[in-house]
């Protein structure tokens, strides 16, 4: 009874993730929305996303635990770049769009 009564009064939010670049390719979509719940933060959904898609998302973008993305991946919180926020630690509001891509290099 308890428990039912926490189940109902827990609230969600929904968020936009879009892939650019490498990422894009690598796990074969560009967009897709997800449910996390009120407060979640961005590490809680990055955490979700390796879980999603495993080891290649581990191994290239972000590996759960760490404190920042891997090098060569800036992640924005609607167009702000996560490093002028909280970084991983950002807290994410209902309806924000979360964007992942490479930086691309040369030589």
């Amino acid at each position: 009874m308890i428990e039912n009564y926490f189940l109902k009064n827990v609230k969600y939010m929904k968020l936009k993730v879009e892939y650019l670049g490498f990422i894009k390719n690598l796990l074969g979509k560009r967009i897709e929305e997800f449910e996390l719940s009120d407060e979640a933060s961005l590490k809680e959904l990055l955490a979700k996303l390796a879980s999603c898609y495993g080891k290649p998302f581990k191994k290239e973008v972000y590996e759960v635990g760490q404190k920042d993305v891997k090098h060569g991946f800036v992640i924005t919180i609607n167009g702000v770049l996560i490093r002028q926020l909280e970084g991983v630690e950002t807290k994410l509001k209902n309806g924000d769009h979360i964007i992942l891509m490479s930086l691309m290099s040369g030589g």
